[in-house]
Formats: C-alpha cells, structure tokens, sequence
C-alpha cells in the first residue's frame, strides 16, 4: 500500500519537475511513511511513498524499474495471486527476480504480457508503468474502485496522483467544477469521473490509460457483470446459492490474509465483520480485531454484540471506548486532511478506529461492500416497499404536504421518523431513477441551488444524472443495487475508508469486494437479497450456523456524529463567526447569503431535518477552499 504520482511532459523531459515530484512524495508521506523516492528519466516523472506489507526489505521499493531499466513502475495496492501469476504466466521467461514483492511480478506481466495482465490480476490497485524506449505511460486502477487514481491534462503535460493534494503539486488550474460543486450540495460527496475542479478527473474503475506524445487514451477492461440485466443470469437454487456464496467468501477472506507484518480486522458487531472475523479466524490463530465504543452514544454502542464474536472465535480484541469529546478531539486533523470536497461525517470515526488500529497492526481486513451487494440499507427496502402497489402507500403519497409542518430531526425518535416519512412520501411521487437520486441525497435540486450565488447549468448536470441513473430502468431491483455500487460505494463509502486509514497509514483489505465474488453475488436473483423484509437474507443465512445467534435479533444502527450538539455549541463560532460569516460568504462569492443564512436558521430550528449534515458539507468545503483555493 502506497501513495503515487507523477507527470507525462509532451514538450520536454520531466528533470525540471523534481521538486514538485519531491513535495507530491512529502504529502503523501502518510499514505506512505516507510520511504519516500522520485524518478525521472525523458518524458516522465515518479513519485512514491511506501507503506511496507510485502517483502519489507529495500529490494521491494519504488519506484522500481527492470533489469533494463527501460520500464519503470510505481503502484499502489495489493495483488494477493502474485505468487501464483509468477508461476503460470513468468516461469518460462528467464527473469531473474530481485525481490518476494508484487510489485516486481506486475512489473514483468506487463512486460511480457501488456494490458491483458489486467484480467489476471486479483486485488487492488492504482499504479504506473514508464517505457523509456516507446516513451509511453500506461495507468490503470483496480476493477472496483477500492483505490483512487486522479489526474489531469492540457496541452503541457499530464499529471496522476493517489490523492488531490499530491496532484495540485504541479501546475494545474484550479477552477472549481460549478456541476460537481452542486452536486457535492446534495450529495456530501463528488461523483467519478469528475472531481471538484473542471481539469481533474478520477479514472474510473475498471479503466486503464495509455499517455504517450500523441495524447491520452482511456479504456475500460472490466465491468461488474450485468447479466442480470439481460435475463441471462445462471440462478442457482437458494441452497446452491448460499453453498457457493460461503465458498467464495472464505477464499476471498483467505486471499487477503497474505502479508509480511501484523494483519488485524475491524469487528463492529455486525453481520458484515463477524463473516469476515469467522472465515480469517480459522486461518489465523488468536486474529486480531478492533472495535470502537460509543460512552456517550450507548443507542449507537455495539460493541457488546463485537465482543460475543471475539469470545467465540477466540480473538485478541481490542475496544477503543471514546466519548463524544474524542471524536471533536480529532475533527480538524481529519478536515485538514482533506483535500476534496467530502463530508460523510461518519469519517470522523473511521478515522479514530484506523489510528488506534495502526497503533497494534499494519493491515486491517473490513466489511465494506456487503451493504451494496446485499440490500443493507434501509432505503432498499423502502425502495422495495414503494414499488409495491398498497392502501398505506397510496395514502402516503398523498399526504406528502402535511409533512411539512412535523417536527423532523436525526435526534430524537419521533423527529427522526417524520423525517424517514416525509423522504418516503415525497420519493412516492417520483419514478424509480428519481427517487433513488432523491433518497441517496441530503436535499433536492432546489435546496441546493438556493445556497449557490449563480444557477448551475441544468443541461450539464441533467446529462451527468441521467448518466449515473442510467441503469434504473426496469423492474429488478439488482439494478439499484448496481447503481449504488457505482455511486454510493466508489464514491462514499470506499472513498470515506481509504482517506482516513491511508491518513493513519493502516491498509484495509475488503473481502466483499473481491470481483469474482461481486459478480457472482450479481447473478443471483434480488428475492435471494431482500426476502420477507429481511435484508442480506442470502448473506445471513449462509453464515447463521457459525455466528451468535444475537446478531441476527436485533435492529441494524448505523453511527450519527453529535453534529448538532457541536454546531449549536462548540463549533457555533466556527460556522456563524467565520467560515459561514455573510461578511466572508460575500467576498468568497460562490454561496448565496440569503441560502446560507435559512440553512442556519433551520439548524437552529425545532426541526432541522437534515440541516447538520448540510451543514456539516458547507464547512468542510469552506474548510477546504481557504487551504487551497483562497
């Protein structure tokens, strides 16, 4: 695990670009703080910083070029079948090996094989290869989208980097995107490919590039199957469902289990992580795991249920217990290292978890992905409810309006359900694409645009919608779930884990999202998802016989920030003093005062709705835009 960058100059060698290079390595030194080198040879520069997990010696470091020295990589990830590709696919050339690393063995497959090494390759990654002899740049980033990869070009040069601080070390303009901007307003985060400046663009995952002095061509090598789209998919029955399902999952934890150093996993006392915990339990004697505990949110405190799993797999278990005072304690290092627009404010506790994690361990296996995969959320089974034809729903779409006038709050029960009603109600009067947009939103076209000074172009952020809701057209419900893995989990949820361990310097592995398991999962039929009411239904019962039967009896709770108790008394000052001022939002001249000033006064309301999390998104940006755009 790694941070990388570097720059393709289509006019001149990349020797003048040392220092930026130099700095680029320096701030993605978290990512990597074992080592950090540069390279430059013709048209191209390298920046690394290592973060050690296999073959920590010297001869696995980067950039690292072949014995010729006409090719030169810098990556950043994991390939876990290494071993086995280097046998079947680089035992008949004569290499002779320098290192145990991956690194290498991804080195020469692209050699010896080019872009399709692609199919072969099981993990995740965003890396670089330099031909000195065809003065050529390739670049590609994992099937998923579990690491980033960024970049940019004009007619200059062009530039990549794992992270946007590390980009904005060379000369790139910084014009903010005005679509993505409006759309960071309702959604707390920005879409791929786009980012929040108009010549900055995320490669997509699944995609490669090639750079060379003709320009910069991108191409897609994988997509998540989609043949439930087409009525081809090869349905199992449930029991063969859940038999290969079982079988997928183990393999995928026991791929991830390779590493040179102290290897642990995240137990919340969910579903999610004890699988994880089961399977990585039987190959690791005495496995480490972490959990966080809540003292002052005992509602949101799971980690007795954390604590059932470790006594029956017998792990080494570790519970961070923090108060709300932790979490404040830690807030400005994590808006300090943000360097994009992003406010899922659970970040602050991933955060604290990957810090006090990194302190024992140096790779941590996660849950991510199976909330996407398997209908987790609650909005896939209200979105399963609304397509239902029913008295209650009927009744519910009409009754929209009254809505308005009931108090509705994240922080308190009765609020919180009139919010839950009022989103349900109002997605009931919309199609299917709609709906899904409105309920992975804060806010609707209309609210976000009353905080922006000038109107947004509506063909442009019409034609970018309508290209992420493109697969919402019929009546399968996978089709949700397929978005989502395109929007919510690329962009929230994998974005939200690796920003705030790479701060910390721990890798998360995420076995869910090993591709032939995500694209097995994709094959089966939704019933198998969400049956009954009850969400993972397939998931669930695969592992019922190996976890406790207490985790299956209880309500899902996700974790809410005190936002609004920070707002309304720590962080007043900050929001109505200074970085949501009228005096600074005038003279900044992006935001609406009149917007900003009702959004306020709906946060100080008796129902502030979803204001702290809007709220939340507004700080985070003006937090950002004084670091690097003022």
């Amino acid at each position: 695990m790694c941070g990388i960058s570097g720059i393709y100059d289509f006019n001149d060698t990349a020797q003048k670009y040392t220092a930026n290079l130099e700095k680029a390595a320096s701030l993605l030194s978290k990512r990597g703080p074992d080592k950090q080198a540069t390279y430059t040879n013709g048209s191209v520069g390298f920046a690394h910083a290592r973060l050690s997990i296999i073959d920590v010696s010297d001869s696995g470091s980067q950039p690292m070029s072949d014995t010729s020295g006409r090719y030169t990589i810098v990556f950043n990830g994991e390939i876990y079948n290494f071993q086995l590709l280097k046998e079947q696919y680089l035992s008949s050339f004569s290499i002779h090996f320098r290192s145990g690393s991956d690194t290498e063995v991804l080195l020469y497959l692209f050699i010896h094989h080019g872009e399709k090494m692609l199919e072969w390759l099981d993990g995740f990654f965003g890396f670089a290869i330099y031909d000195a002899l065809k003065d050529e740049l390739f670049i590609a980033r994992d099937r998923i989208g579990i690491k980033p990869l960024l970049y940019a070009q004009d007619k200059s040069r062009f530039v990549f980097a794992s992270e946007m601080k590390a980009l904005l070390c060379y000369p790139i303009k910084r014009d903010i995107d005005e679509v993505s901007l409006y759309e960071y307003l309702m959604l707390n985060y920005i879409p791929a490919p786009h980012s929040i400046f108009k010549g900055v663009k995320k490669l997509l995952p699944g995609h490669y590039a090639v750079v060379n002095k003709s320009g910069f061509e991108v191409k897609q090598y994988f997509q998540i199957n989609p043949s439930f789209r087409q009525g081809q998919s090869p349905y199992l029955s449930f029991e063969e469902g859940k038999k290969k399902l079982y079988d997928l999952m183990e393999k995928g934890v026991t791929d991830r289990l390779i590493a040179d150093v102290p290897l642990g996993a995240f137990l919340s006392g969910g579903i999610d992580s004890s699988i994880i915990v089961a399977l990585a339990s039987k190959h690791t004697p005495h496995l480490s795991t972490f959990s966080i505990g809540y003292k002052d949110e005992p509602f949101f405190d799971e980690t007795s249920y954390a604590e059932l799993v470790a006594k029956k797999f017998n792990t080494n278990h570790t519970t961070f217990s923090l108060t709300n005072d932790d979490l404040y304690q830690h807030l400005f290092d994590i808006l300090d290292y943000i360097d994009e627009p992003f406010a899922d404010s659970s970040a602050i506790a991933v955060y604290i978890l990957s810090k006090h994690t990194r302190s024992k361990v140096k790779v941590a296996l996660s849950g991510d992905g199976a909330d996407e995969l398997f209908a987790g959320y609650n909005k896939h089974l209200a979105e399963f409810r609304a397509r239902q034809k029913s008295i209650p729903n009927l009744l519910l779409k009409h009754a929209n309006p009254l809505f308005a006038f009931m108090p509705q709050s994240r922080n308190s029960k009765a609020g919180n359900l009139m919010r839950q009603l009022d989103r349900y109600s109002e997605g009931l009067n919309m199609g299917k694409a709609e709906r899904y947009w409105r309920w992975c939103s804060f806010c609707n076209e209309k609210d976000a645009a009353s905080l922006l000074k000038e109107s947004v172009s509506e063909s442009l952020y019409g034609d970018r919608k309508s290209e992420t809701l493109r697969h919402i057209t019929s009546d399968d419900m996978n089709e949700v779930l397929y978005t989502d893995m395109h929007l919510v989990l690329q962009n929230d949820m994998l974005t939200k884990v690796d920003l705030m361990s790479m701060a910390n310097g721990l890798e998360v592995r995420v076995p869910f999202l090993a591709h032939r398991f995500v694209d097995y999962v994709f094959s089966l039929p939704f019933e198998y998802k969400l049956h009954q009411g009850v969400r993972k239904h397939i998931l669930k019962e695969a592992f019922r016989h190996e976890l406790p039967a207490e985790l299956f009896n209880r309500p899902k709770h996700g974790f809410e920030v005190p936002l609004l108790k920070w707002f309304r008394k720590e962080l007043r000052s900050l929001i109505f003093d200074d970085l949501l001022a009228p005096s600074f939002i005038e003279a900044q001249g992006i935001f609406s005062v009149e917007g900003v000033n009702a959004l306020k006064q709906q946060l100080d309301s008796a129902s502030p709705g979803d204001a702290q999390a809007r709220i939340w998104g507004l700080i985070v940006f003006q937090n950002w835009w004084k670091k690097y755009c003022a």
